[in-house]
């Protein structure tokens, strides 16, 4: 199930310059992370997006890419906020992924979105 909606560049570089080197070389633990993340929007939104990529509709493939991403980005900054700038930046990084995140669900959840993408 690892990496379905994104890619490990994607989640890292969501998680911005600052992020924990060490966690972000680790891949065993990014791709834990990414199931976590893939299961999360599909319990979230009822809906098996991993199962059913492939009738997703190209234009539509980013969003789940961007929500997967986004969720993976806040485990890493949560992982060591060591490396920002300062807790307020790693903080206000958490705070406008956990929106986007937010939006992109309410979009995911809403059936009609749903039939439109696949």
């Amino acid at each position: 199930m690892s990496w379905t909606l994104t890619t490990s560049q994607a989640a890292i570089s969501a998680a911005g310059s600052y992020a924990n080197t060490t966690i972000v070389a680790s891949g065993a633990t990014l791709a834990k992370w990414s199931d976590y993340a893939e299961g999360r929007i599909c319990a979230k939104t009822r809906y098996d997006w991993v199962t059913n990529y492939a009738s997703v509709g190209t234009n539509y493939k980013g969003i789940l890419g961007n929500v997967a991403a986004n969720m993976i980005a806040k485990m890493i900054i949560n992982y060591n906020m060591d490396g920002y700038t300062s807790r307020a930046e790693a903080q206000t990084m958490l705070n406008v992924l956990y929106d986007d995140i937010a939006d992109d669900l309410r979009d995911l959840k809403d059936k009609a979105v749903q039939d439109v993408m696949v």
